[in-house]
């Protein structure tokens, strides 16, 4: 039943019961108790009087100390991972670097340490960024990409630097952005080699002396600087004449590739004719030698084969006299088809088989007929015979006396 009905009790109404209600705990109260509570773990106790507090005895406060030194002090150990250096710091002021390990330093706020890795292969990317896109003309930053050569044109360049800290101290301590500085050094010396050179050293030929020259150029610009920086490799991710000059470039490539093509054309005819005439030359020189060789010899033979003649015809003129003649008329009669008998005083008759005798001396040859002549010529009578003097197909003559 509502408090208003009738009948309702009227204590019950919204209002009533407020001056019953509890009211907020002390905050001295609060503040003795909880004072209590610590004297009483520290070893304190009680006067004897609520509101007298008691605070923590000297020896709860030495606990207390003791236990914050020590896990302030535990706060000091720090493991370095291998391949870092851990730099020691002193109110901001370099006291050492820690090898990898279990290490400790005074806790902070006296000293902090400030954990490098010299391991990590860092990149830093000049002309271009890896978050774009590959294809031409994007992701390029064309502040850091354009550059100026020896002949005064522009080259668009992308470069990838990679290096790592081989000093943790220096790195931290010599230069205040390592970054930063290393960029602004890499883009300075960059476009000191590239304004050095001429667009067609730097596109083609001359890349990898290009990149060799940048690489060291760096490196001595920050050891300079005393950087702790080490810088690994240089690669030359692209390097293009500006976009708008590009179609003219290619041109430009296509006929150097087709210039450079009909030299090896040309270099390989050579190659191939070359050879063959320095063969020919020493296969004719070869022909000659021999030639001489063989004149020479014929020439040597005929003097010698005539002193012998000569000898013998000082002993014997007459008969070495008609040795010569028979011989020169062999010689002479050798390519007919004649066939001489010498029957002088005589009228024997001989059996001559002149179609075997023509047959056989063109299939055994000249010496060969002729001995067959000689084996096949019988006179009918014994007595004043008369041998042949001449019967070879060829028209060799044979002798008889």
């Amino acid at each position: 039943m509502s408090w208003n009905e009738p009948g309702g009790d009227k204590n019950k109404d919204p209002w009533s019961g407020r001056n019953t209600e509890n009211t907020p705990p002390d905050l001295d109260e609060a503040m003795r108790s909880l004072q209590n509570k610590l004297g009483g773990l520290f070893g304190g106790g009680n006067n004897g009087d609520d509101n007298n507090g008691s605070s923590p005895s000297l020896k709860g406060l030495g606990f207390l100390a003791v236990g914050a030194v020590a896990l302030w002090s535990a706060s000091g150990f720090y493991i370095v991972d291998e391949g870092n250096r851990g730099v020691v710091t002193r109110f901001g002021e370099y006291v050492e670097t820690t090898q990898p390990g279990l290490n400790w330093h005074v806790p902070t706020p006296v000293e902090n340490v400030e954990v490098i890795n010299i391991s990590q292969q860092r990149f830093l990317e000049v002309g271009y960024r890896s978050g774009g896109s590959r294809q031409r003309g994007m992701g390029s930053v064309p502040k850091e990409a354009l550059m100026l050569t020896k002949d005064e044109n522009i080259v668009d360049i992308r470069m990838a630097v990679q290096y790592q800290v081989n000093d943790a101290k220096k790195y931290l301590f010599n230069i205040n952005n390592q970054t930063a500085t290393l960029k602004q050094v890499t883009e300075s010396v960059e476009r000191g080699v590239i304004g050095g050179n001429t667009m067609d050293f730097v596109l083609t030929e001359g890349r990898s002396q290009v990149v060799a020259d940048i690489k060291t150029g760096i490196q001595v610009v920050m050891d300079s600087y005393d950087a702790g920086i080490l810088i690994t490799s240089v690669n030359l991710q692209d390097a293009q004449p500006p976009e708008q000059v590009q179609s003219a470039f290619e041109d430009a490539i296509k006929a150097r590739e087709d210039k450079q093509r009909l030299i090896n054309e040309a270099e390989t005819y050579a190659n191939d004719i070359v050879p063959k005439a320095r063969g020919a030359a020493a296969r004719l020189t070869q022909e000659a030698e021999g030639y001489k060789s063989r004149i020479i010899s014929a020439a040597e033979g005929d003097v010698s084969r005539f002193s012998q003649i000569l000898t013998e015809y000082k002993k014997a003129p007459e008969v070495t006299r008609q040795r010569i003649y028979l011989d020169t008329m062999e010689e002479v009669m050798s390519g007919t088809d004649t066939v001489l008998v010498d029957v002088k005083g005589s009228n024997n008759m001989m059996y001559l088989p002149l179609d075997k005798l023509v047959n056989k001396s063109s299939n055994m040859g000249t010496q060969q007929s002729a001995n067959s002549y000689q084996s096949t010529a019988k006179p009918t009578t014994s007595s004043n015979s008369i041998n042949p003097s001449r019967s070879s197909s060829r028209g060799r003559v044979e002798r008889g006396r």
